[in-house]
């Protein structure tokens, strides 16, 4: 399973430095020089790279590598700065606007702290009350202010926001491939 843990923005400068909107808790270790990233281009990148002269030259459609390397990270002004292996000049840089960076996920070493979780060990959970009654299986995670939120996704279609508190989701068992979840009444009809 493939991990978000970026998304290229504008050039910065002329050497072909990008911004990057992190989207990791750990972007040191995820941006370190020698960093190897798989590329998802998303919408952006297909226009910006439609709009742009090819680097490669005239008549040869820019496409954006599979994977990129990491040749240095730096913070400005509260933003992320990446320089990329093959990467020299703003108009490659822009080309690749918008492309999503991604690692596989068994290339994330799970959490030193048992109550902690990635979220991709979440995903596709069971969601069972502790009598057992299935609830349905978790969508993804939501990071809000006030706490995480799984998203149940019930078996009728309809999704819930779920609290990832201890009082409501007392137990994760990623080896029984389940989350058990005792609702307050009526959590699950919002």
């Amino acid at each position: 399973m493939q991990l978000i843990v970026g998304r290229i923005g504008k050039p910065h400068g002329i050497r072909g430095e990008v911004t990057v909107e992190v989207r990791t808790d750990e972007p040191e270790t995820r941006f370190a020089p020698g960093m190897v990233l798989v590329t998802v281009p998303g919408a952006n990148a297909a226009n910006a790279a439609a709009a742009q002269p090819a680097p490669d030259g005239p008549g040869v459609p820019f496409r954006v590598p599979d994977e990129l390397t990491v040749e240095s990270a730096r913070w400005h002004q509260g933003r992320l700065l990446v320089a990329f292996g093959g990467v020299l000049d703003r108009d490659v840089a822009e080309a690749l606007r918008g492309t999503l960076l991604a690692v596989d996920s068994a290339d994330v070493d799970p959490p030193e702290d048992p109550e902690e979780f990635n979220d991709h060990q979440l995903v596709g959970l069971a969601v069972v009350t502790p009598t057992g009654e299935r609830l349905g299986e978790v969508a993804r995670i939501d990071h809000a202010p006030a706490s995480d939120l799984l998203v149940l996704r019930r078996p009728e279609g309809r999704t819930a926001l779920i609290p990832f508190v201890k009082e409501i989701v007392p137990e994760v068992d990623l080896a029984g491939g389940r989350v058990v979840v005792d609702p307050p009444s009526g959590l699950l009809d919002l």
